[in-house]
């Protein structure tokens, strides 16, 4: 066979045995989203680890307008509507920021730490994914060798007793100790060096998919006192959260739990839970820690039901895990109609300017929004709050009526930049859109304009529906996949499916990004995806170089509305993020597939997934390129056309990216100037979550949690993987 004719070969039994995207497009489940409201309220060891050192590393050498907060001191949502029960379009008002109070001044505190740290997960409260390290080099990157791995034992496929796992954690290091949490609830604490473990904690959580469609964890947090007490436990402390919403306070040198927090080390987020408690409030992401907070986001259940547990962001102390402070993200008047815009994944902070920076994701139910036609301005949001108070201190509203569950889900990245001569405080803010919005951290003002522009308003099938006008467009820097226009159908898919693929686009509805979904033939062809051209990875950004890097998936999916009765009569299973879900309470159910043709491959046109690198005294692209390659059963697909990529970059100041994030399982080091790659190699399962990167005496580590995630394929791990380059 010729070449093109084996790499035809490949992708048929590649697609055709894998069932590929038949799960490649969800998001991380819980999306949920929600107004605002402020109130102050408040003021076992396990030793089931190994260890072992392995140097089998391969090199690879080659290559929003609401005017000001009306009630800004209260921080209250907007009002009941007097004519609620008229129909009116929504949501174009919320373009501009809402700013509650004017510009802070920042204290002495940096930005970035003086000193390396990963000790949170995305290594800095910025959320920058930054190490200033700089031994590991381009020059050297290629000699990295696996100093150590360990396999923690908590995996499973599903085909056992357990839901599948899916491991999202990123390690960090704190207290010289590597801590990692597993999708089993346990902590692990171990010897950053050689891997060996110095203390395991299990929770003993339930091992059931409460909420989520597989057991999950996005690892722990950690807190040190300022002033410590000798002597006295618990001076430095590691978190971890479960699904059945309890969060636990361990001593970070023992692991044994802290007696004065929660009830006696464990503290139920749940009891927070009292409007549409239908599912528990499920603590997967890690909390943000800042100063003596805890600021705590949960996951929910997406797409089952109307109503849902409205979105609630929480602070409590973080030695007793009293709460401090709450802050809500849905008007009151219609919390029991809907629910969620919570906050599930990772948060940042910037302790010069004392604000906390939310992701707020979208409200429910997800397609359809007729019991929500009020704005909900903070729902599909970042938003600004005061770290002692939980006040809004401004807020941007990216997508104005969500219906397309295009959840706010990554950390916006706070970056200092140099525009035009003129340095700013920034915030850039990565979206399921593909979008990357920019503005001013202290204000939410633009940095590059960003434009309200028409949007399709439906093809009048959907009942109770108001759409939005308009939706924010960023005018830099530009759009990481092109929605512009229609995805173009990929020929060869095209063809070995008898023209299966231009049939399936032809009988989908499309005008823009924003076609609202539809009860008509297929549905409406959504591009970007619900899982996002960004996902919970985000936005890493040299702060010396000025460089802001990033991962993307390139997916194409249908969504569908289903008359109730319709629904009923034809609903099947659902898979890991897509298939039918009813939408419980909303004349709608709804379906969502992956635009696939009968052999399982992707009908659009690859690259399938790209890494970018944007520099940001510009806005400009500075380069991009295909990211890995799509992969499973051991075929591998040319690297011409990317990956859908899980899990997010970390950089250095040595002028490095490391990477996994693919369905090919490898973990990448990659050129911050040029995008070459530098260097590669295999792990078990793809890596789904940032890497950690962390010195300790005297010798830099890059650390990769290969966990794996069936969204991307069925193979999960239970792997982590450290590297280091040789010691002479």
């Amino acid at each position: 066979m010729n070449r093109k004719t084996v790499s035809l070969a490949f992708a048929l039994a590649f697609f055709a045995a894998a069932g590929y995207a038949q799960d490649t497009t969800a998001t991380d489940s819980t999306a949920t989203d929600s107004g605002t409201a402020t109130s102050t309220d408040s003021s076992s060891t396990d030793t089931g680890t190994s260890a072992t050192t392995d140097t089998g590393t391969t090199s690879d050498t080659s290559t929003d307008q609401q005017a000001d907060n009306p009630a800004a001191n209260e921080n209250a949502p907007p009002g009941p509507d007097a004519n609620a029960d008229q129909p009116k379009p929504v949501a174009d008002s919320v373009a501009q920021p809402m700013l509650a109070s004017g510009p802070r001044e920042r204290n002495g505190t940096p930005l970035v730490p003086e000193q390396p740290v990963w000790n949170s997960f995305h290594g800095q409260l910025s959320a920058q994914k930054y190490s200033p390290l700089t031994q590991i080099n381009p020059d050297n990157v290629g000699d990295l060798e696996k100093v150590w791995q360990v396999h923690t034992g908590d995996v499973s496929d599903g085909s056992g007793d357990k839901p599948a796992t899916v491991w999202s954690a990123t390690p960090i290091f704190a207290n010289d100790t590597l801590y990692i949490g597993t999708p089993f609830y346990r902590v692990l604490a171990l010897d950053p060096a050689t891997g060996e473990q110095k203390w395991a904690f299990d929770t003993k959580s339930k091992l059931e998919a409460l909420t989520q469609p597989a057991l999950k964890n996005r690892g722990v947090a950690y807190w040190q006192a300022e002033n410590p007490v000798a002597g006295k436990v618990c001076q430095k402390i590691v978190y971890i959260g479960t699904m059945d919403a309890q969060l636990f306070a361990l001593d970070a040198d023992t692991g044994k739990p802290c007696p004065d927090f929660g009830d006696d080390g464990v503290l139920n987020v749940d009891k927070w839970n009292t409007v549409n408690d239908s599912f528990p409030l499920s603590v997967l992401q890690p909390p943000t820690v800042a100063g003596n907070h805890l600021i705590l986001g949960w996951a929910g259940q997406d797409w089952e039901s109307a109503e849902a547990p409205p979105g609630a962001v929480f602070s409590v102390d973080a030695q007793t895990g009293e709460l401090q402070w709450s802050f809500e993200t849905l008007p009151e008047n219609i919390r029991r109609k809907t629910g969620t815009a919570n906050v599930w994944t990772a948060m940042s902070v910037d302790p010069g300017l004392n604000m906390v920076y939310l992701p707020v994701a979208s409200p429910s139910p997800n397609y359809w929004g007729g019991n929500r036609t009020e704005q909900i301005p903070y729902a599909t949001s970042t938003t600004a709050l005061d770290l002692d108070t939980g006040k809004v201190v401004w807020s941007r509203q990216w997508v104005h009526h969500d219906i397309w569950d295009y959840d706010i889900n990554s950390a916006p990245t706070l970056m200092d930049i140099t525009v035009d001569g003129k340095e700013i405080p920034a915030l850039m803010q990565g979206t399921k859109m593909g979008f990357l919005f920019v503005v001013n951290r202290e204000t939410g003002e633009d940095v590059w304009p960003i434009e309200e522009r028409p949007v399709p308003q439906g093809d009048g099938t959907v009942k109770g529906e108001v759409y939005a006008k308009t939706q924010p467009f960023p005018t830099k820097p530009a759009p990481l996949l092109d929605q512009s226009k229609k995805p173009e159908v990929w020929g060869i898919a095209d063809l070995v499916s008898g023209g299966a693929c231009s049939k399936l686009f032809d009988n989908l509805t499309y005008e823009g990004m924003y076609t609202p979904p539809t009860t008509k033939g297929e549905g409406t062809l959504a591009y970007p995806d619900s899982a996002g051209g960004v996902q919970w990875g985000g936005v890493a950004f040299d702060p010396d170089a000025q460089i802001a890097v990033v991962n993307t998936s390139h997916i194409v999916q249908y969504i569908k509305l289903w008359e109730r009765q319709d629904y009923e009569q034809n609903a099947g299973g659902s898979g890991n993020e897509n298939g039918f879900y009813p939408q419980k309470g909303a004349p709608y159910g709804m379906s969502l597939g992956n635009a696939l043709n009968s052999l399982g491959m992707p009908c659009w046109k690859p690259p399938f997934g790209e890494l970018v690198a944007i520099d940001m005294h510009t806005g400009d692209v500075k380069w991009r390129k295909p990211l890995g390659s799509s992969q499973k059963y051991g075929f591998f697909m040319p690297e011409s056309m990317g990956s859908p990529t899980i899990g997010g970059p970390a950089v250095t100041k040595s002028g490095l990216i490391f990477i996994g994030a693919t369905m090919d399982a490898k973990a990448r080091a990659y050129d911050i100037q040029t995008g070459k790659e530098l260097w590669s190699s295999q792990l078990e399962a793809p890596v789904v979550a940032n890497p950690a990167i962390y010195e300790y005496k005297g010798r830099e580590y890059v650390a990769f949690i290969s966990g794996g995630n069936s969204i991307l394929k069925p193979t999960v791990g239970d792997m982590v993987a450290v590297y280091a380059l040789p010691e002479n």
